[in-house]
């Protein structure tokens, strides 16, 4: 259990700034359930969530990083909420699974040219004697702007993915589990995103266009 609960090269629970997150959200004399909880809900809807913003430096990998720029996408986000609970003594680590989802943007869905999104993150925590899954990705605005159920974590039981939107459409379906880690393992994300997309080299470039905005491009079914 040590491994879940050291300082990784991506979940990077000593930086100074995962720390103060950390200890600002919740207080290491809560349970491990109040504290995973609490520092769920922070990551969720503190940190935008925007696959446009998709740096895989080692830097922009990090937990850190998220706090740094106010964002992320899915893999780092995890990454965060899994440092940040290392920072108040709660075992944490990395789970990965190829994903489908229904509801995405066209621009995104142009830039993958699938909707299937490979190494999909998520956190693991460890909470009274078992491991719970948590998504942080998907902050509450975006939610509510492409017209999909929160993922709300309670700590007693999963929290993973969008079954269905408000509408009962199907939204997220996982096809494949990619298995856990200690740490954020981006030579096979890289491997693996690179195989899978045909142009994942020239992603930074069409993410970085100018008003390419994720959130106004769901509501507006873009």
């Amino acid at each position: 259990m040590s491994a879940y609960l050291a300082p990784g090269k991506f979940v990077d629970s000593d930086h100074p700034a995962v720390v103060a997150f950390a200890r600002r959200v919740a207080d290491p004399a809560m349970s491990p359930r109040e504290i995973a909880v609490k520092l769920y809900y922070a990551v969720r809807d503190e940190f935008i969530y925007d696959p446009y913003y998709f740096d895989v430096s080692e830097e922009g990998l990090k937990a850190s990083h998220v706090i740094a720029a106010g964002r992320g996408f899915c893999v780092p986000k995890a990454a965060l909420l899994a440092a940040a609970a290392r920072v108040l003594g709660v075992p944490a680590r990395l789970g990965y699974a190829d994903v489908r989802n229904h509801l995405t943007s066209k621009r995104l869905y142009d830039m993958m040219g699938t909707d299937l999104f490979i190494f999909h993150g998520y956190t693991e925590l460890w909470i009274d004697g078992q491991w719970r899954k948590a998504t942080p990705a998907f902050n509450r605005s975006l939610c509510e702007k492409a017209g999909i159920h929160p993922l709300e974590f309670d700590g007693s039981a999963d929290s993973v993915f969008h079954e269905f939107d408000l509408s009962g459409r199907r939204h997220m379906e996982y096809v494949h589990d990619r298995g856990s880690y200690a740490d954020l393992p981006r030579e096979e994300l890289l491997k693996a995103w690179s195989e899978h997309y045909k142009s994942f080299s020239e992603w930074g470039e069409v993410a970085a266009e100018a008003g390419a905005d994720f959130e106004k491009e769901v509501r507006a079914g873009a």
